[in-house]
């Protein structure tokens, strides 16, 4: 299936590593350009030879909790490529903890880093985004905002996740009746175990890392933690012309564990 990628471009957070590189890897397999943002140039250039180089990717270090990072990258993205037709806006996780136990400080930078620091890559963007093509059905840029299952659920170890990721999704919901008469989509995607380093090392604040796997699949109907992949398809489908007419939408990426409709 043609998604309808090739040659559209998309601002991709976090992008180095875990979902957000496995999100850029995917829309590079369907033509597109990405312009990958975190926060060490190391590691940033680093993904993008992965990627194929200038040709395909290029970086810009930044980190997504400073104000003045969106409207820096939006821009560098625009001069570069000529265009914007999108972002998948990954962040690294909150920092883990219990809701008693974390304090003001890392609330406050939790917040930052994993709401209003996403808030302000999508404003940019729906600022800078490309106009519609007329073979789109009005359809403009699209946005895809990376949250987790404990949007919906509790998750045990990360309070400040299970406190800010349902409010983002309620701004994806908010976002995507906002933008929808300038023909940009907002949608949001629900990662539940998957295997990242970050999952790793969650699993390993637990226990034993294998054993702690081997309980948590148990609960999971598929049976498996999912892989980066598996999770690059969706978000890359969602950012497409193929989804046109998706909006406003929560999709989970969990093997079927979250149990709520």
């Amino acid at each position: 299936m043609d998604l309808g990628l090739n040659e559209r471009v998309f601002v991709v957070t976090g992008g180095s590593r875990g979902l957000g590189f496995a999100g850029a890897k995917a829309l590079v397999a369907e033509g597109a350009k990405v312009v990958i943002v975190a926060r060490d140039e190391a590691v940033v250039a680093q993904a993008v030879s992965e990627l194929g180089g200038a040709e395909h990717a290029v970086g810009l270090p930044g980190d997504i909790s400073d104000p003045t990072t969106a409207e820096r990258v939006i821009a560098g993205a625009v001069a570069r490529f000529g265009r914007l037709d999108g972002s998948l806006i990954s962040t690294g996780g909150p920092t883990p903890g219990s809701a008693m136990r974390t304090t003001d400080e890392v609330w406050r930078e939790s917040f930052d880093l994993a709401f209003l620091g996403p808030l302000r890559i999508a404003r940019a963007v729906a600022n800078a985004a490309t106009a519609p093509d007329a073979d789109l059905t009005g359809t403009s840029a699209s946005i895809v905002f990376v949250l987790s299952t404990s949007a919906r659920e509790v998750m045990s170890g990360i309070s400040t996740s299970n406190g800010l990721r349902p409010g983002l999704a309620m701004l994806v919901k908010d976002l995507a009746d906002e933008l929808a008469p300038r023909g940009i989509r907002v949608n949001g995607v629900l990662p539940g175990r998957l295997s990242t380093d970050r999952m790793f090392a969650l699993d390993a604040r637990m226990g034993a890392p294998d054993m702690v796997r081997r309980r948590n699949e148990a609960a999971i109907p598929l049976g498996r933690y999912g892989e980066p992949h598996e999770f690059g398809t969706v978000a890359a489908f969602l950012l497409s012309p193929a989804a046109s007419y998706v909006t406003g939408t929560l999709m989970p990426v969990d093997g079927g564990v979250l149990r709520s409709i």
